[in-house]
């Protein structure tokens, strides 16, 4: 069966651009491996009408409404190859099957790489996060700590001012100088300088000399990458930015690569549900159109 579009990852965003496709009945197939980004939170926070919702919930809700569309396939796969040119891609995901299709959107998500740090990865959006409006009113005005990963962890520690006590931990990653010292101090920011052995407890950061700093939550921004390797084998440019890598496309969510497009957070920063969900429906908007004009 040959698909109007095959959408690469069906979270949020490529739910989202799936729908405005249904809704222009067009055939459209989701590929998607079930991996979600934030398939460790028990909580989203800041999507109108859904706030505090469990994001599994959100997701399946998306999932079942999107299956009532008949034009609309959705399978579980790992889409491994991807090739071709507009109007003629084919899709080959990991048990063989080749699917066929005019367009291509990719909404793989990302890969974080967190830091190196012992008992962080068991944490990653339980207590340990990167987005302060998805999570830091729950801290309740606590401590926070934010534990640098790069020269963008300053900017951050200065957000999260309205979230509560603030401490900042370079640890060895960056030095900071006497001009960013000072602005972070006279935002009330704590510096410990100290390195970190570990984090322990629930939000809990043993230094290497030995004491123990707890916190309400941490927060770290990590480098990611678009999940797997489709972009780059498609041929698509990759841009470079505070937050990592992610997939180059113009206002109209179109990559380097007439015909494939990219939405979501492999496509646009900075990332949460509410901003993939729109940057998803943008995606399926232009891609609609491109396929009503397509010389355009």
């Amino acid at each position: 069966m040959d698909h109007d579009v095959i959408i690469i990852g069906g979270s949020y965003a490529g739910m989202a651009a799936a729908l405005q496709l249904a809704r222009a009945r067009r055939k459209v197939l989701v590929i998607d491996a079930g991996e979600r980004r934030n398939r460790t939170a028990s909580h989203s926070h800041g999507f109108l009408s859904r706030d505090g919702d469990d994001p599994a919930t959100i997701a399946m809700v998306a999932r079942r409404q999107l299956e009532a569309y008949p034009t609309v396939s959705l399978i579980t796969g790992n889409a491994v190859r991807a090739g071709g040119e507009r109007d003629h891609f084919v899709v080959e995901c990991a048990d063989g099957a080749h699917h066929p299709g005019r367009r291509v959107i990719l909404a793989t998500g990302v890969r974080d790489h967190l830091p190196a740090i012992e008992g962080m990865a068991e944490r990653w959006g339980k207590s340990i996060f990167h987005c302060p409006y998805c999570h830091g009113y729950e801290l309740n005005q606590g401590r926070i700590g934010v534990i640098a990963s790069g020269a963008m962890s300053t900017h951050q520690a200065e957000l999260l001012t309205d979230w509560g006590d603030v401490t900042f931990l370079p640890n060895g990653v960056m030095a900071l100088d006497p001009e960013t010292q000072d602005r972070l101090e006279k935002r009330g920011i704590g510096i410990e300088t100290a390195g970190i052995a570990r984090i322990i407890g629930e939000a809990d950061v043993q230094l290497a000399d030995g004491r123990v700093l707890s916190f309400s939550g941490l927060f770290v921004a990590p480098r990611v990458e678009p999940s797997g390797n489709l972009a780059s084998t498609l041929g698509c440019a990759l841009q470079d930015t505070p937050l990592g890598t992610q997939i180059e496309t113009n206002p109209s969510k179109e990559t380097s690569i007439a015909g494939v497009f990219a939405c979501g957070d492999a496509a646009v920063a900075p990332h949460s549900v509410s901003l993939a969900v729109a940057d998803g429906a943008m995606a399926g908007a232009h891609v609609h159109r491109s396929l009503v004009w397509p010389g355009n």
